[in-house]
């Protein structure tokens, strides 16, 4: 007679630790991910300038690489540069005459990422603007329409500002992608009143009326910790 087993259930799972997750993480990059020297220089040049862990992971700079190229991107535009990471990624994968705008409001921040930009080269598919706030830059760029991907990893504060801005420069069927839209479960948290989970949950709210775009979020558990991010299609 056949063993019985009783249905499988995550809860039923032993809890992971981040330990677990970072080596998750690293198993599956060793696999996935060959070594790029350039990525691998704008990561250690960003944390000896003080930077700091903040970038995107390895793991999700290759899915942005990967979305860039599944929708054939041709023009990217980016608010929050750092040291400019996840822009290497996703430029590595535009045609040769594709451009990537990134926004950055740091002067300092943009001397690191444009070192890290050359020793890609890249610089000259990637163009980093520092006249102001992404709030204030992203309403001078056009015509509407005219960009595949946008990719928003600024103040969270200030995500829904980014949004509709970020859906009225993409094309119908390009994406907007949002980063950090989980935090550790903070913004499904009420009680958290921090400006980064409440600016995610204005969008979330935004987007649960707007009809222009489908969207969902992504939890990741990895070397970055508990975090996700946002998928919108433009319709």
């Amino acid at each position: 007679m056949a063993s019985q087993c009783a249905p499988w259930h995550p809860r039923n799972e032993a809890p992971t630790t981040y330990d677990d997750w970072v080596r998750s993480d690293k198993f599956h990059n060793d696999h996935l991910l060959p070594h790029d020297a350039a990525l691998e220089f704008a990561l250690e040049n960003s944390i000896k300038s003080g930077l700091g862990m903040i970038a995107v992971s390895r793991a999700q700079g290759k899915l942005l690489n990967l979305l860039a190229k599944s929708i054939r991107a041709r023009k990217i535009v980016e608010v929050g540069t750092l040291g400019g990471y996840a822009a290497i990624w996703m430029a590595k994968a535009l045609p040769a005459d594709g451009e990537l705008i990134t926004i950055e409001i740091s002067e300092e921040t943009v001397k690191i990422a444009r070192e890290n930009i050359e020793n890609a080269g890249l610089s000259g598919k990637i163009k980093v603007i520092i006249h102001g706030a992404g709030i204030d830059v992203l309403p001078t760029l056009g015509p509407d329409e005219s960009f595949d991907l946008a990719f928003l990893d600024a103040d969270k504060e200030s995500n829904l500002e980014y949004f509709k801005e970020a859906k009225r420069l993409v094309r119908k069927g390009g994406v907007v992608i949002v980063d950090n839209a989980v935090r550790n479960a903070k913004v499904a948290n009420l009680a958290d009143t921090s400006p980064s989970a409440e600016g995610m949950r204005r969008l979330l709210a935004y987007l649960k009326t707007d009809t222009s775009v489908e969207a969902t979020t992504i939890g990741t558990a990895g070397e970055q910790g508990y975090d996700g991010f946002l998928y919108a299609y433009k319709l």
